[in-house]
C-alpha cells in the first residue's frame, strides 16, 4: 500500500484526512504546525500527539521530501538546489539571501509547455505538473535546511518571500498550486503575508481570474514586450491570450490583489524590445490617460544568455536609456540585479533535466525574432 504524503494538503485537506482516521481537527493543527513550523517528518517525534494517532499515521502516511542531487553555492550567496522528482526528471530551486529578506524561488513545473524564447526552461520542453506536495517541499526542505545550517532558535525564519518563477508556468498547474500557496500563507504553517508570497505567470488569463477568487497573493506578469506581434514571438500564449486581454485580467486582479499594483517583468533583449520607440509603446500600453491608468511597476531584467537562444543581453546603458523613458514618464521602473549567474540560478536560466514529453524542443520553429524598430510599428494594444 502507498502511504499518502501529508506534504500534498492545505489544513483543510489535512483536517480531512485525520477526520478519516477518527480524529479531531486540533489534531490536524498540531499535525500540520509539527511538519511545517518545526520540519519534522517523523511521527514518533510528535510528542504532543496521542500515541493513537502516531501509530496510525505510521502505517498510512508520510512527509515525504524530495532527494537532493546537486546543492551550488553563489559567490554572491545564492544556493540552488536540483531536486529529483522522478521519471528522470528534475527541478530546480534558488534561494536568494538579502539583507532585509530572504526569497525562495520555487518551481511548479518540470519543464514548461509556454516556450518563451528567451527562458532555457521552455526550450528543453515539458514533462509533467508538480504535485502540491512536490512544490510545498522545496519550501519545507530550504526554510529547515537553512534553519539548521545558520542555526536559528525557535521560531526564526530564514524564508520571508516566495516566488513562484522557478521552472514551469504556475498557473497552468492550478489545482496543485494554490493549496500550496495556502500552506505558506497559513498562520500554523509558514505565515508568509500574501504580499510576500508572488505567483509570475506568463499571462494564462482565466487563471488569474480564477486566482483572484480563490487565493489573492502579489501577481508579476511575465510581459517581455509592449506590441502583440512581438509578444507572440517572445511569448507564444500571447497568441491566445493577447494584450488587450491580458491587461484587463489584471485590472480585475487589482480588486483582490493585496499589493495596490501588478508587476510587469520585462526581459530586455538586444535589437529586440529594447529601444526607445518600445519604451514609448510600454508606455501607452499600460500608462494611459486617468480611469485607464494600470497601477503597476516595471522590473527590467538582464537577460542571461544560453547558446539555444541566439539572443543577446542589452548593454547597460540601453537598460538605463530604456528606465529613463519609463521614470522621466513617471512610471515606477526598476533593473533587477542579477543573482547566482555563476551557477546558472539567474532569471530565465532554470533548466533541470527534463524529460520532454510534448517534443515541444523538436516541434518549436527556430525563426528569426524580428526585429521592431521603426515607431509605426510599434502599435499599443487597444
Amino acid at each position: 500500500m502507498s502511504l499518502v504524503n501529508l506534504l500534498d494538503f492545505d489544513l483543510d485537506g489535512l483536517a480531512a484526512y485525520c477526520e478519516g482516521l477518527g480524529e479531531k481537527r486540533f489534531r490536524a493543527t498540531q499535525l500540520f504546525r509539527w511538519i511545517h513550523q518545526k520540519g519534522a517528518a517523523d511521527f514518533g517525534a510528535m510528542t504532543d500527539l496521542a500515541k493513537s494517532l502516531r501509530d496510525k499515521l505510521a502505517g498510512t502516511a508520510e512527509v515525504r521530501p524530495l532527494a537532493v542531487l546537486t546543492e551550488q553555492a553563489s559567490a554572491d550567496g545564492t544556493i540552488k538546489w536540483l531536486f529529483d522528482v522522478g521519471g528522470g526528471n528534475a527541478v530546480e530551486t534558488v534561494f536568494i539571501p538579502e539583507d532585509d529578506r530572504g526569497t525562495l524561488c520555487v518551481s511548479s513545473q518540470a519543464g514548461c509547455a509556454v516556450g518563451c524564447r528567451f527562458c532555457s526552461t521552455g526550450h528543453q520542453g515539458f514533462s509533467r505538473n508538480l504535485t502540491t506536495g512536490e512544490i510545498l517541499a522545496q519550501l519545507w526542505f530550504a526554510e529547515h535546511r537553512l534553519r539548521e545550517r545558520l542555526n536559528m532558535a525557535p521560531g526564526e525564519r530564514v524564508i520571508s518571500n516566495v516566488v513562484m518563477m522557478g521552472m514551469g508556468e504556475p498557473l497552468q498547474n492550478y489545482a496543485a498550486l494554490v493549496p500550496a500557496l495556502k500552506v505558506m500563507l497559513d498562520d500554523h504553517g509558514y505565515g508568509l503575508s500574501r504580499r510576500r508570497v508572488t505567483v509570475s505567470t506568463s499571462g494564462v488569463v482565466p487563471m488569474i481570474d480564477r486566482l483572484r477568487v480563490d487565493c489573492p497573493v502579489a501577481l508579476a506578469v511575465s510581459l517581455h514586450a509592449p506590441t502583440d506581434p512581438l509578444r507572440d514571438d517572445l511569448v507564444p500564449l500571447n497568441r491566445k491570450y493577447p494584450l488587450a486581454e491580458l491587461l484587463a485580467a489584471c485590472r480585475r486582479y487589482l480588486e483582490a490583489a493585496p499589493r495596490d499594483f501588478i508587476t510587469f517583468e520585462y526581459c530586455m533583449l538586444d535589437g529586440v524590445n529594447d529601444s526607445d520607440d518600445h519604451a514609448r509603446a510600454l508606455l501607452a500600453l499600460v500608462h494611459g490617460p486617468g480611469e485607464h491608468r494600470l497601477p503597476c511597476k516595471i522590473n527590467l531584467i538582464p537577460f542571461n544568455p544560453f547558446p539555444e537562444s541566439g539572443l543577446l543581453r542589452s548593454a547597460r546603458s540601453r537598460v538605463l536609456a530604456f528606465a529613463k523613458v519609463l521614470q522621466d514618464a513617471g512610471l515606477v521602473t526598476t533593473i533587477r540585479k542579477t543573482r547566482g549567474d555563476d551557477i546558472d540560478a539567474a532569471c530565465g536560466q532554470l533548466a533541470g533535466e527534463v524529460q520532454d514529453r510534448t517534443n515541444a524542443a523538436q516541434r518549436r520553429k527556430r525563426v528569426p525574432i524580428p526585429v521592431v524598430a521603426a515607431a509605426t510599428q510599434l502599435k499599443p494594444a487597444p
